[in-house]
């Protein structure tokens, strides 16, 4: 069994907690739970750095857990069918969250639901302090289903509307933590959040071509020459590598029109954005320094460089260089 296999009979809808037969975990519990989670997984860098505000480090690991259990339940599965089962579950779990809240309108609402998921207890009371909005989660949750069933896309518009749903909402849900939501803050974020999808689609091109999957438009590799028979090859030539250098100038554009949020965000919390966003970046930096062959390599940033990109943020931050 793989590590989310072990979690999944622990947690899952299959396992004793939800057939009545356990007493639900504590909301602390829940809160240890959040937090493992978050810690315990290591992507393009930390999910919150220790320049966050201790008192909204909890929150973002609740928001993360979702989001990291939502992820595994998508591509962790064996078999499209089960998996869009377990996501119907899972969003089973928010509704019933929602309603509990609606319901009591008590923080504390879901300590007495046995039926909830320890990522929803602990969520509860951050939905309730930040008015996080249920759409939000839910939009994770379908573009999961529609990895199950979407392998490909054809035009760049079709990939911008799936990172609508697979990228924007967890910016969105941020801003509501950092409670700066507004029309043009949403706007920049939404860019931002975008730019670090593309980014990491063109990181993980032979990764996502290995569990059948290409995010890059149909319409922009036949432009450039380059022909489904190569992606079976992992053929890399000038035609993939012109069509590269033409992606990652895309999302880095993407990243850099969002920079303007970091300046709306409260205090300390402009070091944990622009942190991301210049992860964002470095990643495009490593693919263009590798000559665009992903099919080689796969580019990522290293503990070392995320030290050095904090300690640039830092310095940005000090010296108000983000304004």
């Amino acid at each position: 069994m793989t590590a989310f296999e072990h979690e999944l009979a622990a947690w899952g809808p299959d396992s004793p907690c939800f057939q009545g037969t356990d007493a639900p975990v504590s909301l602390d519990e829940a809160h240890a739970y959040c937090r493992r989670i978050a810690l315990g997984h290591y992507e393009n860098f930390p999910v919150v750095s220790w320049a966050l505000p201790r008192d909204l480090r909890p929150h973002f690991y609740n928001v993360y857990a979702f989001c990291r259990w939502a992820d595994d339940l998508g591509d962790e599965i064996a078999g499209a069918e089960r998996s869009l089962h377990l996501l119907a579950w899972w969003r089973s779990q928010l509704v019933e969250c929602y309603q509990s809240i609606q319901q009591t309108g008590e923080e504390e609402s879901s300590a007495s639901t046995p039926r909830l998921h320890p990522v929803f207890i602990a969520l509860t009371p951050t939905i309730v302090k930040y008015n996080l909005p249920q759409t939000a989660f839910d939009d994770l949750i379908q573009a999961f289903e529609q990895d199950q069933h979407v392998n490909e896309y054809q035009t760049f518009e079709e990939l911008l509307s799936y990172c609508q749903r697979s990228a924007n909402p967890v910016g969105r849900l941020v801003l509501h933590l950092c409670e700066a939501v507004s029309p043009e803050t949403l706007a920049w974020s939404d860019s931002i959040c975008t730019g670090l999808q593309l980014a990491n689609f063109w990181q993980d091109v032979a990764r996502d071509f290995a569990m059948g999957r290409i995010y890059l438009p149909r319409e922009d590799y036949e432009q450039f020459g380059y022909t489904r028979a190569q992606f079976e090859r992992h053929e890399f030539n000038a035609s993939f590598q012109n069509l590269m250098a033409f992606e990652v100038a895309r999302a880095r554009q993407y990243l850099l029109d969002g920079v303007p949020l970091i300046a709306q965000l409260p205090g300390r919390l402009q070091v944990d954005i622009d942190l991301f966003l210049r992860g964002g970046l470095k990643i495009l930096d490593h693919i263009e320094r590798q000559q665009f062959n992903v099919w080689k390599q796969r580019p990522v940033v290293s503990r070392f460089e995320f030290g050095v990109l904090l300690f640039q943020s830092l310095l940005r931050r000090v010296s108000g260089r983000n304004r």
